[in-house]
């Protein structure tokens, strides 16, 4: 082992250290204030514990579900957002609908077909106005349309138009021939 040279001030501190170990370090006194030190910490902890009171725990749910504290409320609030969601979602799918419908009246054969019914109706409509009103004109007459009949009679001075749907609902129109200058 190498030993190194101590400079003064730690030569001094072991010195110092070496008396101290060799001393018994507990003195008769010592002991008293230790035991004394001792016996008052123990009393100030009793006379502490004394002082301090614990209040009980008390469990209470935040829910009115189970407190029933505002029960009903909490109730209705809650009936009234399903409401509300299900009126949404009945909604949603009746626009979705309805789009669809849209979408499917707008194609390019639905419009073909609309004009073609169109241009077809008017053709008729102004063949019964021929049948009735023109150069050689008919008393009476009938024909059927996809379940509608249409039939007319002609008066002296009137010409009755009878129009009878799907369903059997029954539509009069009563024309003055007169007024039209025919």
């Amino acid at each position: 082992m190498i030993k190194r040279k101590r400079n003064e001030r730690e030569q001094t501190a072991w010195e110092m250290m070496r008396k101290s170990v060799g001393k018994n370090i507990w003195s008769g006194v010592d002991i008293i204030n230790g035991f004394v030190l001792g016996v008052a910490s123990v009393l100030m902890l009793l006379l502490m514990t004394q002082l301090v009171y614990g209040a009980p725990i008390e469990h209470t749910f935040k829910s009115p579900s189970f407190n029933g504290i505002n029960q009903s409320s909490h109730y209705l609030t809650i009936e009234n957002q399903e409401t509300s969601r299900k009126e949404a979602i009945k909604q949603e799918i009746e626009d979705l609908q309805k789009q669809l419908e849209r979408d499917a009246e707008n194609t390019t054969l639905a419009k073909f077909i609309r004009n073609v019914e169109s241009r077809i109706y008017s053709t008729l409509s102004r063949q019964l106005v021929d049948g009735m009103f023109g150069e050689n004109p008919s008393d009476e007459g009938s024909f059927d349309i996809e379940g509608t009949g249409i039939t007319y009679v002609k008066d002296n001075d009137q010409v009755e138009l009878t129009i009878t749907d799907e369903y059997g609902k029954v539509t009069v129109i009563t024309i003055p021939i007169g007024d039209f200058g025919i």
